[in-house]
């Protein structure tokens, strides 16, 4: 006859870890985005799913204040944080990342047009390597920027949706933080031009 109590303990204390490791907060970090580069490149490399668990996370160590609302997005754990002004709501997405570090931007910036149905252009550097590219593609289906487009004021920069679902939770994208198409409609809904963003 077997004994569950010791499996029963070790449920409790594995459970009572993980919750004490969702709970610990984010180390702050001191960002400003002044000496950022934007880089475009194209994907050519195998992307891999992200392998790290989400943690819930306070504002205060990144913000000074909820003015206009903020959006955190975490690169290495591949999730976007949103925080409404008055603080009532907070939202945790998934999110797929810049494919390496030297696509990677980080600091701080804002929404500074909101666009549903966005189309979307390749840079002039995206066509001069891939001349085949369309050089225009019209909301819908085929469109990389989903159904829904935040614009950064860093040109070339997004936090958008996504038809392709297998970005989400990947080092998939040339800059851009992009979301599941109901969530940057969620988020879009919740946002306004002048919203804090960082991204760390």
């Amino acid at each position: 006859m077997t004994d569950n109590r010791g499996n029963a303990f070790n449920r409790r204390v594995f459970l009572a870890g993980s919750a004490s490791l969702l709970a610990a907060p984010a180390l702050a970090q001191n960002v400003n985005g002044a000496d950022t580069v934007e880089v475009e490149r194209d994907l050519s490399q195998v992307v891999r799913r992200n392998a790290s668990s989400f943690r819930t996370l306070d504002w205060r160590p990144y913000f000074s204040d909820l003015r206009n609302g903020a959006v955190l997005v975490d690169i290495d754990s591949r999730a976007l944080h949103f925080w409404t002004d008055d603080g009532a709501t907070y939202k945790l997405y998934p999110s797929s990342v810049p494919l390496s570090e030297d696509l990677t931007r980080r600091g701080r910036t804002s929404v500074i047009r909101k666009v549903e149905g966005p189309s979307w252009a390749p840079t002039p550097s995206m066509k001069e390597r891939n001349p085949e590219w369309p050089d225009f593609v019209p909301p819908g289906p085929d469109n990389p920027l989903g159904t829904h487009a935040l614009y950064l004021s860093w040109t070339y920069y997004r936090i958008h949706g996504t038809h392709d679902t297998r970005k989400i939770g990947r080092r998939s994208s040339n800059g851009c933080i992009g979301l599941y198409n109901e969530h940057i409609a969620e988020l879009y809904e919740m946002t306004k031009v002048g919203t804090q963003v960082l991204l760390i």
